[in-house]
Parts: structure tokens; sequence; C-alpha cells
């Protein structure tokens, strides 16, 4: 984990989260919100980028990545929701620009219709936003996942690097994969895996999907043309909901747009809503 250190640490009503802040303090803020199985090392190079010309913040979410993975612990989008509104209060920042991608989605616009979080703007990337959700693998592992918390941890692995490899369209450089896939590895990280798939409710976006409407703020939603995690046929349909958002397709992107076309998703961030 050397190459993304997140050296700062919050301790939210989830756990301890881990953090940490690129560019010159004082500049336009923007924050990273990562989605699931992932963790802020998705956004090192659209990060290390944006922090050329502002206050970048990434984070782990509480159950993923560097943030503590614990038993009994609430990960599940209403709790996310609630820490990012923690975290928000915590570094001072009255209306960032944020963008998120899939689980991370959701979490942001909870906290900003829930909880009242205010945004200068929202990018919105391949975001889980609107029902259903949720692959047949996903549903099948949520409505068992005490039994395969108990895989072997070879057969764990092989499951969770082929879940992973498959958010993308053009193939993960083995590196890169491997990083993902090592939160997940070892009794607690294999559990945290699991732990986070069973908490995963359809409820939490039922809950506002009905209120996208009320968004007021400049809306940006990039999506990966080749996503077979979420078709873009629901970026379609999001935009529709969003007073005034914009829709920017990046080709030859799967879910993992970060991955797979960074260059392109970055000019798209820079554009703006």
């Amino acid at each position: 984990m050397s190459e993304w250190p997140l050296t700062r640490s919050f301790r939210s009503s989830s756990g301890d989260v881990r953090w940490e802040t690129f560019g010159e303090p004082g500049r336009d803020p923007v924050v990273l919100l990562h989605g699931t199985p992932f963790s802020s090392y998705v956004w090192r190079a659209v990060a290390r980028a944006l922090a050329r010309h502002h206050q970048v913040f990434v984070w782990d979410m509480p159950g993923y990545g560097s943030s503590e993975m614990s038993a009994g612990q609430d990960v599940s989008l209403a709790a996310q929701s609630t820490v990012f509104t923690e975290l928000l209060a915590h570094w001072g920042l009255d209306e960032p620009r944020v963008v998120a991608h899939d689980f991370g989605g959701a979490v942001s616009l909870r906290a900003h219709l829930l909880h009242g979080a205010c945004y200068r703007s929202l990018a919105l990337v391949d975001p889980v936003a609107l029902a259903p959700w949720g692959s047949p693998f996903f549903r099948l592992v949520g409505a068992h996942s005490d039994v395969f918390d108990q895989l072997p941890s070879a057969l764990h692995r092989a499951l969770v690097r082929e879940y992973v490899s498959s958010a993308s369209s053009p193939g993960l450089h083995p590196a890169v994969l491997d990083r993902l896939v090592e939160p997940w590895l070892g009794e607690p990280g294999q559990a945290a895996f699991y732990r986070q798939i069973a908490q995963a409710d359809q409820r939490h976006t039922d809950e506002v999907q009905d209120r996208y409407g009320e968004i007021a703020i400049p809306v940006l939603v990039c999506w990966g043309e080749d996503d077979n995690w979420i078709p873009v046929a629901k970026g379609h349909e999001l935009v529709a909901r969003i007073p005034d958002a914009r829709l920017e397709l990046i080709p030859g992107a799967g879910h993992l747009v970060q991955e797979d076309a960074p260059a392109e998703l970055l000019a798209a961030l820079l554009d703006g809503p």
C-alpha cells in the first residue's frame, strides 16, 4: 500500500476512516468517493491530476481499503452517508465539488438529500442510484453471505479476483488487480467482503430516487459505454430525473472508468456539468 498511503485518520460513527488530501490547502476543494468492492486507490490518477488546481480529499469508507474492518460493523449505504456527512464537517468543507463512483454515488446522493450536505457540483460516475441494482452474482452472495464467508481462502481469492476483473472492459493490469483485491484477503478482509455485500440493501436508494428532481446543483453523469455491471441505459434514466443534468459517455470504458479511461474521465470532470 506504500504507493497510495492514507496517512490521516478520523473516528467516525462506523469506525476509523483513513483519508488523505492532495494539493495546496485552501484551493477549490474536490472530494472523491469510491464504490464497492473498491477503495480510494481507484482515484489515484485522477486525484493527483486534479491536485494541480484543487485541494483533493480522498477516503476509504469504513469496511473498505485501509479503513477499519470489524465484526458487527455497519457498512450499509445509510451508515456511509452518515459518515460522509461527518467527514465533510471534520474537514470544514461547506460546499465542495463532489465526484462519486458506483456505491459512492448513492452515498453522496443520500448525504445531499437526507442529511443536507451542500455541494458546489456533483459528478456521478457509473453510480448505484436507481432500482433495480445488483448483478445476479451480487444478489446470490448477499442472500448467502454466511456460506460464502466460509470458503477456503484460495477459492475466496479466486472469486474476488474474477469479480473485480469483470468491472473493467479492456482488463486490469495485474499489479492493479492485485492491489484492488488485497484488502479483501485474510480473515478480516474476507469477512468484510461478504459483510458489505450482505448489507447492500436496495431500500437505501428507494428512499431517495423519487427525490432526484429536487436536486438544484449542477450535476454531471459519466458512464462507461461498455459497463456490464450497470447498463448505460441507467445513465440516461438518471439524467432524465435530475434537472439540467448532463450525460457524458466514455467509449471503451467499463464500470471502472477510472482505470479504463482516466484521461477521458478527467477531461469530462474538468469540463464540468
